[in-house]
């Protein structure tokens, strides 16, 4: 006998699922609705008449109300949770909310930009105060109508009631609400009365997401337009001398090749054809500089020993702290370059006319992307018009416009609407990457505490993004110094998910639990005693909160079993402020043929008030995952300038089978939020790496993990 079963499912449960399928799967139904009964079809809202009640608000007749999300979407959550602020104040239900991507208005809003894990944060008070100022707005108008006082009515669910009992809906009012004067004073509601902040909701994207609608980048399609693939300088140091375009103008297809500086433009039909094109192309090209990863071995490690840096802090004597010590612990830690990786390729619509420069496409930094279009074309900012997709991924990397500004070159050059597209060897190639990094990290110890911290750090290009000196363990010890030093690289560096920390946590975490292990002190305690030397707000220059971080460091303890010990698993602990978020993870691993893999990761999150705990869960899940594996496999060499990887046939990336089960448990609280989309990448690395030395023994300090893992294994064989 069958037993039939009705099955839902989490996004992160369908992929799985479906990666299951012998045969690959094809859904024909809508995946969001199709495990509901008497499902109602959408409201059309077509040909609905929608009122502009402000910037971020439109109400139609029928009291439903599209809400405009400002800032870029890439993937952080942010299309869904900026809304969910106006509507909750707007007092209106979720269900009768529409979401809109706006374009880049620099009139009507403020810092449109996706990066450093602060919209939500810098655009709390904002878009609360939007939606609670459009509700009095609604609430005056229906009081006018009543001829009554406004503190007599109230307004709930996208109702309006007066005292009698007599009833309005939002779109009976809009119209007068939105000729009345802005209410200068408006009371938000305390957090204990939310409605729709601090509920699991859903992407509002996800339906399209699923069903392949377009939304991104390398949908965005406008009549007549050619395709574009750019032939770049293969090296970082390599410059244009000539070319032969004779071969790729007889591609069935090419319209056009065009230099611009060292680079040369070919337009085609579509894409095969331009890439192709590009393939034909015959370039000779005069090297300038060419750097390697080696040369760049030496150049750090000299900075780091021989040279002196900048202070960026110095507190009470360290000279004599370190000259008193019973006992001095000193340990260098090295990371690669990194690419980015997104998973959808950097891209660009431009059409650059005597009337406008119309660009599309994904940037995490539009008004600034756009000033520099400006610039380059030697136009006015307002004939700039920029319309913002959704993004397949950014991780800083589009924070910077370098194929924005390429599109609309070419476009300014062709006389005509271009789209650029990268191909992956282009996006791995041509990209900004993560400057390489090496730590010096030196402590004292005497008596059985630490005296003193030195923190040197030689990098790549670092002046740009260098450490930050007043994270822990500033004022958690007294005697402190923080040093950096860079050499300046003509390979493109930038920010990488969670600059300043992604490499540096891991460093400095790691480092902690030797110390623990040389005082042979458990390694949670020592930090939570290093923190009892903190008083929040005593240093104002310190940027984390004892209390907080000792929070979530006894949470993750907690919640992750710490102490305990279950045959073959072993366990590291790492904890980190980042994004003005406090983050502590436990990392489970078990060994699988003398190789390390991550099981379980219990993580503690204080990160305020939780918008959407859904969005936010997987953004610490993603986080989590995302530190693991580039801590684990990432490895990116130079040689003579050329990036070692061009695809992901050579460039290792974690693995479904090798993703942990990501345990997130949040610290409740009624403070604003602050950072998430990064917070729970610095962590990990180091809990991992603590995880692997009490497995193996072996404490490593260079990523990536397993490959150094394997080197120190050969090593003690041979």
């Amino acid at each position: 006998m069958k037993t039939t079963v009705k099955m839902t499912f989490s996004r992160r449960g369908f992929i799985r699922t479906s990666a299951l399928a012998s045969g690959g799967l094809l859904i024909g139904f809508n995946f969001l609705t199709a495990c509901k009964e008497e499902v109602q079809p959408p409201v059309d809202i077509a040909n609905l008449n929608f009122n502009d009640f402000n910037a971020y608000i439109q109400i139609a007749d029928n009291g439903y109300v599209t809400i405009f999300s400002p800032n870029p979407e890439i993937g952080q959550g942010v299309k869904t949770a900026m809304p969910m602020l106006v509507a909750e104040e707007l007092d209106v239900p979720w269900d009768h909310v529409f979401v809109k991507q706006a374009g880049l208005d620099t009139d009507k809003y403020r810092g449109q930009v996706a990066g450093g894990s602060q919209s939500i944060r810098q655009n709390w008070a904002v878009l609360r105060q939007t939606g609670a100022t459009a509700k009095q707005m609604l609430i005056n108008a229906a009081a006018a109508k009543w001829k009554i006082n406004a503190d007599e009515v109230t307004a709930t669910g996208g109702i309006i009631t007066s005292p009698s009992g007599e009833k309005l809906g939002y779109g009976d009012v809009v119209k007068e609400a939105a000729a009345l004067e802005v209410p200068e004073n408006v009371v938000l509601k305390e957090p204990k009365d939310f409605k729709i902040i601090g509920k699991d909701t859903l992407n509002v994207d996800l339906d399209n997401i699923v069903t392949g609608k377009p939304l991104y980048g390398l949908d965005y399609k406008k009549e007549g337009m050619t395709y574009v693939s750019v032939l770049r300088p293969p090296a970082f140091g390599m410059k244009l001398k000539d070319f032969s375009d004779v071969d790729s103008r007889a591609v069935t297809g090419v319209y056009d090749v065009i230099q611009f500086g060292d680079k040369i433009a070919v337009l085609g039909k579509n894409t095969w054809a331009a890439m192709k094109g590009k393939k034909a192309l015959k370039a000779n090209w005069q090297n300038d500089a060419l750097e390697s990863t080696e040369m760049h071995d030496k150049i750090l490690l000299d900075l780091l020993i021989s040279k002196k840096g900048e202070i960026r802090r110095e507190d009470g004597d360290v000279d004599k702290a370190f000259a008193e010590a019973d006992q001095i612990i000193e340990r260098i830690y090295e990371s690669p370059f990194l690419p980015h990786n997104c998973m959808e390729p950097m891209n660009f619509y431009a059409d650059v006319t005597e009337e406008k420069i119309h660009l599309a496409g994904p940037i995490q930094t539009p008004e600034g992307t756009a000033a520099q279009v400006a610039k380059l074309l030697e136009r006015e900012p307002e004939e700039v018009v920029l319309e913002l997709t959704r993004m397949g991924g950014g991780f800083g990397r589009r924070l910077y416009g370098d194929f924005v500004l390429e599109a609309a070159e070419i476009s300014n050059k062709a006389k005509k609407p271009i789209k650029l597209i990268y191909s992956r060897e282009d996006d791995m190639t041509a990209g900004i990457f993560r400057p390489a990094i090496k730590y010096k990290i030196s402590a004292s110890l005497k008596d059985g505490k630490i005296t003193g911290y030195k923190l040197k750090e030689a990098a790549i290009n670092s002046n740009m993004y260098g450490l930050i000196p007043h994270f822990f363990p500033a004022g958690a010890i007294a005697n402190l110094r923080i040093e950096s030093a860079n050499y300046q690289s003509n390979i493109t560096t930038g920010a990488w998910r969670a600059p300043y920390t992604n490499f540096l946590a891991f460093a400095e975490q790691s480092f902690f639990d030797e110390v623990a292990e040389s005082l042979n002190q458990d390694a949670v305690q020592l930090r939570l005693d290093l923190l009892d030397n903190v008083v929040d707000g005593a240093d104002e220059r310190i940027q984390y909160s004892a209390s907080r971080m000792k929070e979530v460091i006894k949470v993750a303890a907690d919640k992750g079993n710490w102490g305990s010990t279950s045959e073959g698993v072993y366990k590291g602990f790492s904890a980190y402020y980042s994004h003005n978020t406090h983050v502590a993870e436990v990392a489970e691993i078990r060994m699988q043929n003398g190789v390390p893999k991550v099981s379980r990761v219990t993580a503690a999150v204080d990160c305020g008030i939780v918008v959407n705990p859904t969005g936010a869960n997987n953004q610490v899940v993603g986080g989590v995952l995302d530190g693991i594996g580039h801590a684990m496999y990432g490895d990116f060499i130079f040689i003579d300038g050329k990036p070692s990887s061009t695809n992901f046939d050579t460039y290792r990336l974690i693995r479904m089978h090798e993703t942990p089960k990501v345990d997130v448990h949040f610290i409740e609280s009624e403070r604003a939020p602050t950072g998430l989309g990064e917070p729970g990448l610095p962590p990990a690395g180091g809990a991992v790496a603590n995880a692997i030395k009490a497995a193996t023994g072996k404490r490593l300090t260079k990523q990536p993990l397993l490959k150094y893992l394997t080197e120190a294994e050969t090593q003690l064989k041979g």
